[in-house]
Order: C-alpha cells, then structure tokens, then sequence
C-alpha cells in the first residue's frame, strides 16, 4: 500500500491512513459492521449498496476470499475501511488476498485508520454521509465532493444498481414448490436455501407488476432484501399491495419493509441501522430468542402496524419491529436474515415453516 488515503465525514471529522491500488473518490454514507467475520459476504451484500463500510473487528482478511460465499457477481459497497488488512491469508478455500480483490473490484479502501473512534463517532452522530479518498489528486478533491453529495444525495436508483444479478425470469432449483422472487438486490443465499427446501426459484425484477407475477402461478413470492429507503419503490409497493391475498408472500428486510407500507403501516430511518451478526431478536409467538444477522438502516414503526397485522418479533436491543404476519391472510415478514448464519441456525428454519404453511 503506497498510496495516501482520507476518509471525510460531513461534520468535518477526518482520517488519514493507507489506500490501496484502486484510487479515486467513494461517495456513500458511512456505516459500521460489527461481525468478526463475514467481511466477503458483507462486501457483496447488496444492501449495503451507496455505502461506505467500517469493519469494527482490527483484522480483516486474514482467511482471504474464496468466491464461493460472495452474496452477489460483484462488490456492492461504495468503500471500505479497516484498522489492519492482512495480505497473507491462511485458510484451505482462500483463492486469493482481500486486498487484490477489493482492487479488482474497484473498491476505494482506506486501511490504519482507528476504527475504534470512528464507531463512536458513527454511534454518537449516527449513519453519515462521508467521501472516501484514494490518491492525492483525489484528496484534493474530497471537499467539494463531499458537498455535493451532500446537497445531492438520494437513495433512488440504488436497488437498480444491485438488482442485475439474475435475468429477469430466470429459474433456480427443480422443486415442487414454485416460488417467484421479487429481486431488489437479492442475495444468493437466499435462493440457495429456498432451493434446498424443494422449492424452485422464478427470479423478476423489484419492477414486475402483479399481472406478470401471477402470471408465473407461483405457489408463493418472496420479497428480496435490498438497499435504500423502502419509499422509494412505490411501484413496487402497488404491486404487492395487489398481490396480498392472491398469493401468500413473505418479505425480506426490505421486503419486510415494503410489506408493511403496502398494508399500511410506516417506516423510519433508523439513527445508525443495525449491521452484524449479533442481534437479539425475541419470537413473540414462539417465545423464544434468536441470534440474527441485520444489514439495514430503515425500519417498520411497529405502533403502526394496522389491526389486521400482528407483530410477530421484537428486537431485544432498541425494541423496533423484527416480523409481523397478517391476522387472516398468507403474509408475513421479518426485518433480519434469515439465509445467515450467526446463531448459528437460529432462524433457518424460518423459511422451512413459512414453506410448509403454504403447502396446506
């Protein structure tokens, strides 16, 4: 690493360290993952898609990258910041060093920066807007771009830019289960548990409408994870608020999201989100506790869920809605991922019973 690296957040906050190969400026709001590990998933999670992301733990890379956990075809994240990468990895599938990847993905990094005052100040400000600059040239272009983005920023067109790794209609799996897939920037553990659950997997676009859904005779759809705030996809709002109750549904973070608009409730940006595998989340129906993995910086208002919903979860950290599921009809959704593992099988299951009830 030879390059000079800062990283600006809006309040004026700076930190200089070390880039690597891949200059230029990243643009994105500045958010902290608190897994030990995880760091490739995290990187092709497409939610965190206009994001710059800081690894909490001080070692990242240190059993490297071996494509097989990639959550999507490319990186997702706007940027990446670490105390410490390291450059020789030890681990049987490594097919490769972090810092290579993350410069063949064009990812901007910074590395040696104090991580540990950056989480406080993301905890104590809250989620940032922030521009992370790789080489002088960019360095001296950092405040101005930084304003910009500022007086620019918006999150439209983010799931757009995630939402590209299947072609529409595609199918995955032979199961007899068929269920349709709205992709906001879906994850591929996802369709890789659903397929293990004997079901086949139809892939459409966040912007298929109802018709061309149905139009699949699907058993059931899932409503993808994905980045942004859920208001921005109000066509796709419509076309679930047409599909509850023709077909059974269940939604994903986002999808959770996006549910809960189109039956009515609200959603909030959250002050700092919830990203890493270590939230609490209570079953109010099972009563039980589950370890879950988060990525999102939105939530559903669960005072106002409308009296045909019922909450199901319940975050056991801040108390905000994790599930809910219709008194009468086949819809129900979680906030958490259910795909991930830090439980380390807490909430597999989900999917399983979800896909049972919609076999009776």
């Amino acid at each position: 690493m030879t390059n000079r690296a800062t990283l600006l957040l809006a309040d004026g906050t700076r930190f200089d360290g070390e880039g690597l190969n891949a200059g230029g400026i990243a643009l994105g709001e500045a958010v902290f993952y608190t897994g030990m590990t995880g760091y490739e998933e995290a990187l092709t999670d497409p939610s965190y898609a206009g994001q710059i992301l800081a690894f909490t733990y001080p070692l990242i890379g240190n059993y490297g990258v071996s494509g097989t956990v990639s959550q999507h075809p490319h990186a997702c994240v706007a940027g990446a910041v670490m105390k410490r990468l390291a450059r020789h990895p030890s681990h049987f599938a490594s097919k490769g060093d972090l810092g290579s990847w993350l410069d063949q993905q064009g990812v901007r990094t910074i590395v040696g920066i104090d991580t540990r005052a950056l989480t406080i100040a993301l905890r104590e400000h809250g989620t940032i807007p922030a521009a992370l600059a790789v080489g002088d040239a960019a360095i001296a272009e950092i405040e101005s771009a930084l304003t910009r983005y500022v007086r620019d920023a918006t999150t439209r067109g983010l799931v757009a830019s995630v939402a590209d790794a299947y072609r529409p209609g595609e199918t995955i799996g032979t199961g007899r289960r068929h269920v349709v897939l709205v992709d906001c920037g879906v994850k591929k553990n996802i369709i890789r548990d659903l397929a293990a659950l004997d079901a086949r997997v139809t892939v459409l676009p966040y912007g298929a409408s109802r018709d061309e859904i149905l139009a699949q005779h699907p058993d059931a759809v899932v409503v993808s994870p994905g980045p942004g705030d859920p208001r921005d996809l109000g066509d796709t709002i419509e076309t679930l608020r047409g599909l509850i109750g023709r077909t059974p549904v269940f939604g994903v973070c986002l999808g959770h999201q996006l549910l809960a608009l189109a039956c009515g409730a609200q959603t909030y940006k959250l002050k700092y989100g919830h990203r890493g595998g270590n939230q609490p989340v209570k079953d109010l129906i099972r009563d039980e506790v589950l370890v879950t993995a988060h990525n999102h910086g939105y939530a559903v208002a669960g005072d106002t869920l409308p009296p045909e919903l019922e909450a199901t979860m319940i975050n056991l950290n801040d108390g905000t809605n994790e599930g809910f599921r219709h008194r009468t009809l086949s819809v129900e959704a979680v906030q958490f991922h259910p795909e991930a593992s830090p439980g380390p099988f807490d909430a597999r299951n989900l999917f399983a019973r979800w896909l049972e009830r919609v076999g009776e």
